[in-house]
C-alpha cells in the first residue's frame, strides 16, 4: 500500500535544533537535516557554511497528515526560531541560516503566507517577519554526522531559539 505521508521542508537556523524540535511532534514520522535553495548541486556542509552555494540549512519533515497538519507544523516552525532576523539565528550568521519555508503545492503556499501575515499582524514581534516562502527546491540530505546530532551526542538541543512567540 502506498504511503499517505507528506513532506514539508523548513529552514530555521542551525538544522540540529530544528531537527530535534520537529522529531518531538506527534505525527512526524521522520526528519532529515539537509540543504535546499541553492545553486550548487550536491553541496556539503563545508560548502554551505561558506555561504557561496546559496543553500539554507533545512530539515525535511515526513509527516502523517492524518495525525498532524501542515498548519500545525507551521506553528512549530514559528515557535522554534526568530523569524524576524535576516540571515541569522542566535550566534549563527549567514544566508545558510535564513528563515525559509519551501512549499510543495498551493495549499501549503497559502497556509504559509496566511500564517506569516497573521504573525506579522499579531503585534507579538518587535520587527517584521522576514521568512521566505518559496517553491520546493531539491533537497540534499546532509552528511550522516549531522543526522540526529543531539540524540547521538547525548546533549540537550541548543541551536533553536525557543519560545519567541506566545
Amino acid at each position: 500500500m502506498a504511503s499517505k505521508n507528506k513532506i514539508a521542508t523548513f529552514g530555521a537556523g542551525c538544522f540540529w535544533g530544528v531537527e530535534s524540535a520537529f522529531r518531538a511532534v506527534e505525527g512526524v514520522v521522520d526528519v532529515a537535516a539537509g540543504y535546499a535553495g541553492g545553486t550548487v548541486p550536491k553541496p556539503n556542509y563545508r560548502a554551505v557554511c561558506s555561504g557561496k552555494t546559496g543553500h539554507a540549512e533545512v530539515v525535511q519533515v515526513e509527516y502523517d497528515p492524518a495525525r498532524v497538519s501542515f498548519e500545525q507544523l507551521l506553528g512549530v516552525f514559528w515557535q522554534i526560531h526568530d523569524p524576524t532576523t535576516l540571515n541569522r539565528q542566535g550566534p549563527d550568521v549567514g544566508t545558510q541560516y535564513r528563515s525559509i519555508i519551501f512549499y510543495c503545492d498551493d495549499h501549503e503556499r497559502k497556509a504559509a503566507e496566511e500564517a506569516k501575515r497573521r504573525l506579522d499582524e499579531s503585534g507579538k514581534l518587535a520587527r517584521p517577519v522576514v521568512t521566505q516562502i518559496v517553491t520546493a527546491a531539491e533537497f540534499y540530505r546532509a552528511e550522516e554526522n549531522h543526522q540526529r546530532y543531539y540524540e547521538r551526542s547525548g546533549i540537550a538541543p541548543s541551536c533553536a531559539i525557543r519560545g519567541r512567540i506566545d
